[in-house]
């Protein structure tokens, strides 16, 4: 017997091995087998008769059971597809983790009689049933007990952005019952045990992060996304596609009810409602802080600290209640000081990156470049300085204005271990925390007199379409944390736009209205697809060439908006962004497979191909 075995590897074909005597393999065990003169974990794709004798033995079958039905077999394949991630990479990833995996140390060898490819193209997808499956929207105060209620009555699968916040779930759910985590918060035995409780039936409520998105459901089971709009629900790595997709196709593939939370949806989970893709359900904020916008031009280059930011700070700690002002770490876009101007690409609509050593500004889409220009386009003025204030400099302007309030800079990002700890106690017991956006996790629902945004014109003016999405969830966030009698103060060169002062009136639909008419007029999602594909070949001018290649290739591509190569930080590697409709994986993938030469890169791992970045890469 022969066992085709994929890997975690960008190949899109599987590796053939002997099946030991007297082993009872079934397809969907994972496997111990000899790789690169080490051992490998791997997944059975295939078994079959055939010669055998040259072929190396497998060493150990890790699963008693294959962990996924031929549904979710057949849903893995779509994933793969979607996003132009090979077979193997996509299913090992979501599994939970084998326990006690041996490794050892031979080479493979190739079958005779090799399977089809599992990657891009995994074959034709079994059809599966067109009604669209019933998704709700949870938006609003009160949401996580929306959907508390709906799975106390149906069960279901809980998928958080990250491990903190699985574990708060798992023990909220851990009131209606038996509980299985999946999640890296807890051991691999303690997942592998709960996959199989969930397989079994014996547990009905599950709750895990991304690894957790095929976990086995009871009929009639929720699937549900917390924080839907989250970057973290696609990190990076294989699959490259968001959880929000994976989930949304297992649940039409399935017939299963999907209930996605947000305090603020993402732009595509909005349009999809808003086209009745999506029924939305929200509840109005009992109240809502006073938010104030602080116009900073002509004073955002010397002061960090606005008059109406201080005076309110001040009454803040008079009152005995705590602070948190949000700073960025970002400064690499160019604003004019007197009108507010942010410098952005006329074609892209995004704002031109901005590199000091060269003196110039680059549109990280189309690639444009020019030099920094001395006047303003709009005013005239000659105040044109880079975006923002740092932390350190914040930190100075507080101390010295307020010297007996204990104050303290806190960056959950910037830390682990018992540094990370020292540091969120130091700011759990602060009347000022000064922080980068991760920051605001610290604090709970109305816990905050103030929230101030030193420069939020720095993520404004973030070179990526989205920016002004986030910016709306950051202020929608933080007026969350603030009592209603409290105040946000957003102090901004450009406080008429769209997000903050939608973000003042606590009025979502406007926001999105605005955002999705910008993004339909210049062709970004939810209107079009995007891909990122980035060129690493180890030489500059070997990635150079390869990229050129891509380049044409693509651009005899029918229906596709093809940029041309980009030098990334550090120059080594190249990036390409391309535009087009819905079938755009697929298509990109027929013409990439077309050549060899690129067809070879993608399989030694040179070429990655990201479909509908969340991230805008640098």
């Amino acid at each position: 017997m022969i066992a085709d075995v994929a890997f975690d590897l960008p190949l899109l074909r599987a590796f053939s091995y002997r099946v030991p005597e007297g082993w009872r393999l079934e397809v969907g065990q994972r496997v111990a087998a000899p790789l690169r003169g080490g051992g490998r974990t791997g997944v059975v794709v295939a078994l079959r008769q055939g010669p055998h004798d040259r072929l190396k033995p497998l060493a150990r079958v890790l699963d008693p059971r294959p962990l996924l039905d031929p549904d979710s077999w057949d849903l893995v394949r779509w994933i793969a597809a979607e996003s132009l991630s090979s077979f193997g990479s996509t299913c090992l990833a979501l599994m939970p983790p084998p326990l006690d995996p041996r490794r050892p140390g031979e080479s493979p060898s190739m079958g005779p009689d090799a399977p089809p490819p599992l990657g891009g193209r995994p074959g034709p997808v079994p059809p599966v049933p067109d009604e669209p499956p019933e998704v709700v929207v949870l938006t609003g105060p009160g949401r996580a007990s929306r959907l508390l209620d709906r799975l106390a009555a149906d069960g279901g699968l809980v998928l958080t952005p990250d491990v903190e916040s699985a574990g708060r779930w798992a023990e909220r759910l851990a009131r209606l019952g038996a509980v299985a985590r999946l999640d890296s918060g807890v051991s691999d035995a303690e997942r592998a045990r709960g996959w199989a409780a969930l397989q079994a039936g014996v547990v009905r409520l599950g709750v895990g992060t991304r690894s957790a998105l095929l976990a086995p459901l009871a009929a009639g089971g929720v699937l549900a996304l917390v924080d839907e709009h989250e970057a973290a629900h696609k990190p990076p790595g294989p699959p490259r596609l968001h959880a929000r997709e994976i989930v949304l196709e297992r649940a039409r593939r399935q017939r299963r009810p999907v209930v996605l939370t947000s305090a603020t949806p993402s732009v595509e989970t909005w349009w999809r409602a808003d086209s009745g893709r999506a029924r939305l359900e929200t509840t109005t904020p009992a109240g809502w802080p006073a938010v104030i916008a602080a116009d900073t031009r002509g004073i955002g280059r010397r002061e960090a600290l606005t008059p109406t930011l201080s005076r309110a700070l001040r009454e803040t700690l008079a009152a005995g209640q705590r602070a948190f002002l949000v700073v960025s770490r970002l400064t690499s876009v160019l604003g004019c000081d007197d009108c507010g101007l942010v410098l952005r690409c006329a074609a892209c609509g995004i704002a031109l990156a901005y590199w000091p050593a060269r003196r110039s500004l680059n549109c990280r889409l189309c690639g444009a470049t020019r030099p920094v220009e001395d006047v303003c386009p709009t005013c005239r003025g000659r105040r044109l300085s880079p975006l923002g204030w740092g932390a350190e400099r914040v930190e100075h302007a507080v101390r010295r204005r307020f010297a007996r309030a204990r104050v303290v800079r806190y960056d959950p990002e910037a830390a682990s271990g018992r540094a990370a700890e020292r540091q969120r106690a130091a700011a759990l017991a602060a009347d000022v925390v000064i922080g980068t956006r991760g920051a605001l996790r610290l604090f709970g629902p109305r816990s905050l007199g103030l929230a101030g945004f030193i420069a939020p014109d720095q993520l404004l003016g973030i070179p990526d379409f989205r920016a002004a999405e986030r910016v709306f969830a950051l202020l929608w966030a933080a007026a969350e944390r603030v009592r209603p009698e409290g105040r946000l103060i957003v102090q901004s060169r450009n406080a008429g736009h769209y997000a903050i002062q939608a973000a003042a009136r606590a009025d979502p639909a406007t926001f999105y209205k605005s955002e999705l008419k910008f993004r339909a007029e210049l062709g970004y999602p939810p209107f079009r697809r995007l891909a990122v594909i980035t060129v690493d070949a180890g030489r500059p001018d070997e990635s150079a060439r390869l990229a050129e290649a891509v380049f044409r290739t693509l651009g005899a591509a029918a229906q596709l908006t093809v940029y041309p190569p980009l030098a990334g930080r550090p120059p080594r590697p190249q990036r390409l962004v391309v535009k087009g409709h819905a079938d755009l994986p697929a298509v990109l993938d027929e013409a990439l497979d077309g050549d060899a030469a690129i067809a070879a890169a993608r399989s030694r791992g040179i070429m990655t191909i990201e479909v509908d970045p969340v991230e805008w890469p640098s």
